[in-house]
């Protein structure tokens, strides 16, 4: 027999989606730590939040630990992990954004002889992803209520190929580059102290 339940109106619901709902276009990554940025001398953070056309929230996982008991599987919770986090970037013609996470990389592990920095607070860097309403007229720095993402302690573990064809016009050049992620934390409208 089905439960009686309240029906809901299409107001109802009009008045529950806050802002009209966020929108996954309306986002800018801040990337200001970067630990080779001082020998790329074409690095400016400010242009990476141009250039960084796409990206994501990342995952966070809690695996589940099995434990036998009596012919039962009990399952308990076990540890919680971040998914890597992968950023889509545009190319421009001089290669500065795609320079700069490549001197990254060999800052970690040189091509030619895999030496590199041994401390990880000397290859690690933080980011924070912007999420913006679109009534929002305040600027990155002071959100104006709305969500941020700081993905702490990242590093870069790929900077994908860049595909050449004579067949590719009306395109623009663009590459993705994958990281490692520590933790993160939400701040603002979505997250625990908004």
């Amino acid at each position: 027999m089905a439960t009686s339940r309240e029906n809901k109106t299409i107001s109802q619901f009009k008045s529950a989606l806050v802002g009209g709902g966020a929108r996954p276009n309306l986002f800018e990554v801040e990337l200001t730590t970067f630990p080779t940025a001082a020998a790329n001398a074409d690095w400016d953070p400010n242009n990476f939040r141009f250039m960084c056309k796409a990206a994501q929230l990342p995952a966070s996982t809690i695996a589940n630990i099995d434990v036998p008991f009596r012919g039962r599987i009990f399952k308990v919770a076990g540890d919680r992990t971040v998914d890597t986090w992968t950023v889509t970037v545009i190319n421009d013609e001089n290669f500065a954004v795609r320079n700069a996470f490549e001197e990254w990389m060999e800052g970690i592990a040189k091509l030619d002889n895999n030496l590199g920095a041994t401390d990880p607070s000397a290859y690690m860097a933080n980011a924070t992803v912007y999420q913006l309403g679109r009534g929002s007229t305040s600027s990155s720095q002071d959100n104006g209520g709305e969500s941020n993402s700081v993905l702490e302690d990242i590093f870069p573990t790929e900077v994908s190929s860049i595909d050449l064809s004579y067949d590719s016009s009306d395109t623009i050049e663009e590459f993705t580059v994958t990281f490692q992620v520590q933790t993160f934390s939400v701040t603002g409208a979505g997250g625990p102290n908004g």
